[in-house]
Order: C-alpha cells, then structure tokens, then sequence
C-alpha cells in the first residue's frame, strides 16, 4: 500500500504517517523514493493499536529559560 493509501484507510493526514514510517512505528519498504506499506504490518500495527510516545511530565515545572527572568551564567559575547 501507498502511504497515501494507509493515511485515506486510517482518516490520517500523510506525513503522520511518514512520521510513524520514519519512528520505525510502522514498517515500510523502500523502493528508490517511493514507500510501501505491507498490509499485514498494517494489520499488525491496528490490532495492538497505535503507542505513541507520550509527553515528559514536567510536573508543574517550567525549563529555565530567558522568559522566567533568568539570566545567562556565560553571556554571548
């Protein structure tokens, strides 16, 4: 199957798709520049559903950074 073909079957945009390919979620044959999807590992990926990553907790934290004030320990010079 064409990725287009997976992303029209699964309601999905293309690139979505090409992530999950890329991510080694979904695998693919590559042939030149063209990309297959087998159907059976198709098939596989919908029966044990789809396990993206999920977000860090940050627990309430925010990352350092210019925007809370901090100032840079080596300034740019």
């Amino acid at each position: 199957m064409t990725v287009a073909e997976v992303a029209a079957l699964l309601r999905l945009n293309q690139q979505t798709i090409r992530n999950w390919i890329e991510a080694g979620t979904l695998p693919a044959l590559r042939v030149g520049r063209r990309v297959r999807v087998l159907r059976s590992d198709l098939e596989q990926l919908i029966e044990e559903g789809y396990r993206g990553t999920p977000p860090q907790a940050t627990e309430g934290r925010q990352p350092a950074g210019i925007w809370d004030g901090d100032t840079p320990s080596d300034p740019v010079t």
